[in-house]
């Protein structure tokens, strides 16, 4: 659905050239959700503007549903265009204008008929949750109504492809969560692929499919949610798994115990799919003499299964065996104290 070969952007400044984006090689596949994450002048913005060519490549290939975008100019660049929508951070909304007119506007620049109009807007609105706001204007709607407002305008024209600069980045938590199951759910019943930026790795986690750790203009690690978070290789994406699998006090709280000497062995369990609800815990309490105690864990969702980390200490005279045991269930298990 979406190539990437080799794709270079070099912008040009009074103290010598900043390369943004450092020959990327991408592929993305048509129906799924993909991710780029990435800190501040990553270069994941500039990436995403030049998939449209809002942003024309110093070298390498774009390709999107079948069209080389580097060679289209014009009328066909146009054409290629509305087959991508795009939703950014800040909305970017028509003031004077209502929802509805809002939604309509692409398909007016396209020369659709106002019944055609009529028709295609109503069937947005109700896709995106505001029924009953067609009328309504962007001043009088919430962050995540605006947003769900700029997602209709975005599939106007049915396009193959959608576009999320930052999407959620201007919203609380309660309604990006909102936000990201309306993409979810657009992703499903229209099978359109989707591709968003982000520094949020719980955004990751929460609907993509797949995900690419921009730093510093390069593509550092890639590969499917469930294997980031089960074997993060990069220290960046170390960085971002861990905001999602580990509370921010948990580094303190550990440090703390560390100086207990009756804390004993201190471990980081890591379990993925059906491993996170099996009674690990239980069984070895039952099998070993040794005593057990939970730390802190989290378990998350992804789309394609449920992750979690577990922190344990264990004392005990089968400390070890009981160690080994564990590796034995397919548990990942990293002794960060003691052991």
């Amino acid at each position: 659905m979406i190539s990437l070969s080799q794709l270079a952007k070099i912008f040009p400044t009074k103290d010598g050239d900043v390369t943004a984006v450092d020959h990327i090689d991408l592929t993305i596949d048509q129906g799924e959700i993909f991710g780029v994450i990435g800190y501040s002048g990553a270069g994941k913005s500039t990436l995403i503007r030049m998939l449209n060519m809002l942003e024309a490549p110093t070298s390498g290939a774009v390709e999107v549903a079948g069209r080389n975008m580097n060679s289209l100019s014009g009328r066909k660049l146009r054409e290629a265009r509305q087959e991508i929508g795009m939703i950014f951070q800040h909305f970017n909304l028509l003031w004077s204008r209502t929802v509805a007119e809002n939604i309509a506007f692409p398909l007016e620049i396209k020369g659709v008929s106002k019944a055609e109009q009529k028709e295609r807007v109503d069937e947005l609105i109700e896709l995106v949750g505001l029924s009953g706001r067609g009328g309504s204007y962007p001043s009088q709607l919430s962050g995540g109504q605006k947003q769900r407002v700029g997602i209709a305008r975005a599939l106007a024209n049915n396009p193959k492809v959608l576009l999320c600069d930052e999407a959620t980045s201007a919203l609380d938590p309660k309604t990006t969560d909102s936000i990201l199951d309306l993409l979810v759910d657009i992703n499903q019943k229209l099978g359109l692929t989707i591709v968003l930026i982000t520094h949020e790795m719980h955004v990751i986690r929460k609907i993509c499919h797949r995900v690419a750790v921009m730093e510093g203009g390069r593509v550092v690690e890639q590969g499917d949610v469930l294997d980031i978070f089960r074997r993060p290789q990069q220290a960046m994406t170390k960085e971002f798994v861990k905001q999602v699998t580990e509370p921010e006090e948990t580094e303190e709280a550990l440090r703390h115990l560390f100086d207990d000497e009756r804390t004993g062995s201190v471990l980081q369990l890591t379990f993925v799919g059906g491993d996170a609800q099996r009674p690990l815990i239980t069984n070895i309490v039952r099998k070993f003499e040794v005593d057990v105690s939970i730390l802190q864990g989290k378990i998350s969702q992804t789309q394609h299964g449920s992750y979690g980390s577990l922190f344990i200490s264990v004392t005990g005279p089968q400390a070890e065996e009981a160690i080994a045991f564990m590796r034995e269930q397919q548990v990942e298990v990293e002794v960060i104290h003691g052991g």
